[in-house]
C-alpha cells in the first residue's frame, strides 16, 4: 500500500505528527534525491563496514570480497527489479521504460538475495574459490542491508500492513485526506526489527560455526520464517499471476523448511566438527630439505694450511 501524504504517528510508542518526504530538501545538479535509495545505500556501506572486520573470521581477506561484492551486488539489484516487475508488469506494460526507475522503489529483496548467490557462483568460479564462507559473509551483511534498507520504505510511505482496529501497541496511523487517522500493522518496522533479531543472533552464533555454509542457512531459515509471517499482514504483496498465492510468502516458506531439513540432515548425518572450515584449514608442512651429507670436519693441520697460517 502506498500513501502520498498525512502525517504518520505511532501512539503506542509516544510518536505523533511524523510528515516524511520522499526526497531531500534541495537537488542535486537539477535532480532529486530520493530518501529511498539514499537509505538502501546507508544500509550496504554499513554492512561492508561489517565485512571488513569480520572478514578474516571467515578465513578469506577483503580484497577477495570486495572481488565478491563487485559480482553480487551489480546482479542482486538487477534481479531485485527483474523480481519486481515480472509480478507487476501491469504497473509497467504501458511505459516500459519505467521498469529502470529504481530510484522510485520497487525492488524486491528475495530477488536481490538470488542475483546476489548467481554472482558469488560466478565470483568462486573464476576465482575459484570455495563459496560456503563468501555466502556466510553475505547473510550477515543482508540481514544489516534488511534492517536498515527497510526504513527506505518508510520514507517511501509504502510496505504497511492490514488495518488494525485495535490498541496493538506497534500500530502505525496515517492521515488520510479526509483528516480521518486509520491505524495500520507497520510491516516494513515489523521486518526492520525482525532482522535486527536475527543479526544480534547470527552474529555472535557466526564464532561459533562448525561447518562454511552454517550462518547462510541459518539467515534463509530465520528470515523465511519471519517474511512468512509478515507478508501475511501486508496488503501490497507480489501474487502469482491471478491467484491469491503471495510470491513472497511461498517463497519464504519454502526456504525456511529446505534451510532446516538442510541443517538437521548435516547435524545428524555429518556431525562437523569445524575442522574443515576455511578459516581452520592449515597449508601442509613443506617438506624439509634433506640434510646434506655432513663433511668430515677438517684436522687442525688442514685448518691452519687451508687459512694459509704457518704454524710456529
Amino acid at each position: 500500500m502506498f500513501f502520498d501524504a498525512g502525517t504518520i504517528s505511532f501512539p503506542g510508542l509516544g510518536i505523533e505528527g511524523i510528515n516524511p518526504s520522499r526526497t531531500l530538501p534541495f537537488s542535486v545538479f537539477g535532480k532529486e534525491i530520493y530518501l529511498y535509495g539514499l537509505v538502501i545505500a546507508l544500509g550496504f556501506l554499513l554492512a561492508i563496514v561489517y565485512t571488513r572486520i569480520r572478514v578474516r573470521q571467515f578465513g578469506t581477506n577483503f580484497d577477495l570480497v570486495t572481488d565478491a561484492i563487485l559480482f553480487a551486488v551489480p546482479m542482486a539489484i538487477v534481479c531485485a527489479r527483474i523480481y519486481y516487475v515480472a509480478f507487476r508488469w501491469d504497473n509497467f506494460k504501458d511505459n516500459p521504460i519505467s521498469a529502470l526507475y529504481i530510484w522510485e522503489g520497487g525492488i524486491a529483496i528475495y530477488g536481490g538475495v538470488i542475483g546476489a548467490i548467481l554472482g558469488l557462483l560466478l565470483f568462486s568460479k573464476i576465482k575459484k574459490q570455495k563459496i560456503t564462507p563468501y555466502l556466510d559473509i553475505m547473510a550477515l551483511g543482508l540481514l544489516i542491508g534488511q534492517l536498515i534498507g527497510r526504513w527506505g520504505n518508510f520514507f517511501n510511505r509504502e510496505c504497511y500492513g492490514a488495518e488494525i482496529f485495535n490498541n496493538f501497541f506497534l500500530r502505525m496511523g496515517i492521515e488520510g485526506a479526509d483528516g480521518v487517522v486509520h491505524y495500520w500493522h507497520p510491516a516494513f518496522l515489523y521486518e526492520s526489527l525482525w532482522n535486527l533479531a536475527g543479526f544480534i543472533a547470527l552474529h555472535f552464533l557466526s564464532k561459533k560455526r562448525k561447518y562454511d555454509g552454517q550462518t547462510f542457512l541459518q539467515y534463509v531459515a530465520w528470515y523465511g520464517l519471519g517474511r512468512f509471517w509478515i507478508e501475511g499482514l501486508r496488503t501490497d504483496s507480489l501474487y502469482i499471476g491471478s491467484t491469491d498465492l503471495r510470491v513472497s510468502q511461498l517463497l519464504a516458506g519454502v526456504s525456511f523448511v529446505a534451510a532446516v531439513i538442510a541443517m538437521l540432515y548435516i547435524r545428524l548425518y555429518k556431525n562437523p566438527d569445524g575442522s574443515k572450515m576455511l578459516v581452520n584449514r592449515r597449508p601442509e608442512p613443506a617438506a624439509e630439505p634433506e640434510a646434506a651429507e655432513a663433511e668430515p670436519e677438517a684436522t687442525a693441520e688442514e685448518a691452519v694450511e687451508n687459512e694459509g697460517v704457518c704454524r710456529p
